[in-house]
């Protein structure tokens, strides 16, 4: 979106009434929202939107990863990278597992915000594919990362990540 800003409102055709998409056999379904404003209610529904988030991006079942947005956008805020709308997020998707295929996540610790979930994790990855003009070395990392997953009343509208990418650079080094 021009402006940086982003959009609270709904994810492009999906209609209020529309459930969510059901997910394949042996996966937990997404909760629909909740209907009422109690905060244990929201609060449930947001840590198990997060939980499945991270979960799928684990398995690397992006079509799940997306279903958890009302609207796809990751802020990498140590890089000044944003990627807005589905289109930009799958690109991001496919760019990073290219030079770390086995990416994955490991939660810390997880909090509750007025309007947001914030996550602490691990990030870990072997890097067997080019990063810029880093040829692939074969070494794996392990970083400390925080990600703040900001919501609207349907769902993420943003996951802004903070890391020291640094760090990451220095252990798959050789």
């Amino acid at each position: 979106r021009a402006g940086g800003g982003f959009d609270r409102g709904r994810a492009p055709g999906r209609a209020a009434s529309q459930p969510r998409a059901g997910l394949r056999a042996g996966k937990v379904a997404l909760p629909d929202p909740p209907r009422s404003l109690e905060p244990g209610d929201v609060r449930a529904f947001r840590e198990a939107v997060v939980r499945r988030h991270m979960e799928s991006e684990n398995e690397h079942d992006f079509d799940t990863t997306l279903e958890t947005f009302s609207h796809p956008r990751y802020e990498l805020i140590a890089t000044g990278q944003v990627h807005d709308g589905e289109a930009a997020v799958r690109e991001y998707f496919r760019a990073s597992r290219s030079s770390f295929p086995d990416q994955r996540n490991e939660l810390i610790s997880l909090r509750h915000a007025d309007d947001a979930v914030i996550v602490e994790l691990w990030l870990l990855g072997t890097h067997q594919g080019r990063l810029g003009a880093l040829e692939p070395t074969g070494r794996t990392f392990r970083t400390r990362m925080m990600a703040f997953f900001i919501f609207d009343d349907e769902g993420i509208v943003c996951e802004r990540v903070y890391f020291n990418p640094g760090d990451i650079l220095r252990q798959i080094s050789v």
